[in-house]
């Protein structure tokens, strides 16, 4: 499988997962019950395409150890993400930070464990 087919199923999966659980966040942890499924939606699919990109066409080329990648990759993510997540629902930066965290984190683990 060629290397932009594998970035398109990563990216379906991570928007999928991390959407998932940012809406969940959102309704049953922080109980944001004024802010609209669609406005969750949204966070969701700009903050993985604003993200993802980065990670699989641009770090490569930078940094060549794994584990590197890795802990730049993910720190790159929740930080980036948070910023984002946190203009665009208008929530404290603490509150914005363990979303995405808490997204990257089930994020990670499920791809490593479906990479078994």
């Amino acid at each position: 499988m060629n290397y932009e087919l594998m970035f398109l199923k990563a990216l379906s999966f991570t928007i999928f997962i991390e959407t998932l659980v940012l809406i969940g966040f959102f309704r049953w942890i922080v109980k944001l019950k004024d802010t609209g499924i669609s406005r969750l939606l949204m966070t969701g699919l700009i903050a993985s395409f604003a993200t993802l990109p980065y990670l699989w066409f641009v770090l490569p080329t930078f940094i060549e150890s794994q584990v590197w990648y890795i802990i730049i990759a993910e720190s790159f993510a929740v930080l980036a993400e948070t910023i984002i997540i946190g203009v665009l629902l208008r929530v404290k930066f603490r509150t914005a930070f363990l979303c995405s965290l808490t997204c990257n984190a089930i994020s990670f683990l499920i791809g490593l464990f479906i990479m078994g």
